[in-house]
C-alpha cells in the first residue's frame, strides 16, 4: 500500500491510497479518481515529505506523542480500516464519534493535550486550521460526509 499526497484543479489537498504507483496512473487515466471536496477528477500527485529509516532514533531527539487510543479504536488495523466499503466506513463513522462541529479545531486540541477525556470525534476545520493541526502533530483525516439530507 502506498500513500500520495494529492491536489485537484480546485486547489484541495488529500491522500489517496494506492496499491502501486502503477494502480495511480490508471485511476488518474481512467478518471476514476475524484476530489473529496468537490469532486474534480482533475487530480495530481503533490510533493510529500521523504522518509528516510536510519534505525533506531538517537537518543537527543525525542519520541514523538502518540495519541491515545480509545476504547473504539483497541484491535482495530488501520490498514484493515481503510480497506473497509465506504458506506460501511461512513457508518461507523457517524455512530461512533461525537459530532463537535465547527469546535473541532479547539476540541481535537483539548483531547490531544490530555485537557478532556480521550473519545472519537468528528466535526468541521478550515484548511488553515486543518494546516495547524497537523503542523502540531495531531493525528486528524479529512473524511467527506455528504450532507444530511443525501444520507437517506
Amino acid at each position: 500500500m502506498i500513500v500520495f499526497d494529492l491536489r485537484c484543479s480546485g486547489g484541495h489537498r488529500f491522500e489517496g491510497w494506492f496499491n502501486s504507483a502503477d494502480d495511480f496512473a490508471a485511476q488518474k487515466k481512467h478518471k476514476i479518481l475524484e476530489c473529496p471536496t468537490c469532486g474534480s477528477t482533475k487530480i495530481d500527485r503533490t510533493p510529500s515529505a521523504t522518509r528516510l529509516n536510519f534505525g533506531a532514533q538517537q537518543k537527543s531527539v525525542p519520541a514523538p506523542q502518540k495519541p491515545e487510543k480509545t476504547p473504539q479504536m483497541e484491535g482495530k488495523d488501520p490498514f484493515a480500516i481503510a480497506q473497509m466499503p465506504y458506506s460501511k466506513m461512513l457508518d461507523d463513522l457517524l455512530i461512533k464519534t461525537e459530532d463537535v462541529g465547527s469546535k473541532f479545531p479547539e476540541k481535537a486540541r483539548d483531547i490531544f493535550y490530555r485537557r478532556d477525556e480521550a473519545r472519537p470525534i468528528r466535526g468541521q476545520a478550515t484548511d488553515k486550521e486543518h494546516d495547524e493541526l497537523v503542523s502540531e502533530g495531531i493525528p486528524v483525516a479529512r473524511f467527506p460526509i455528504p450532507p444530511k439530507d443525501k444520507l437517506n
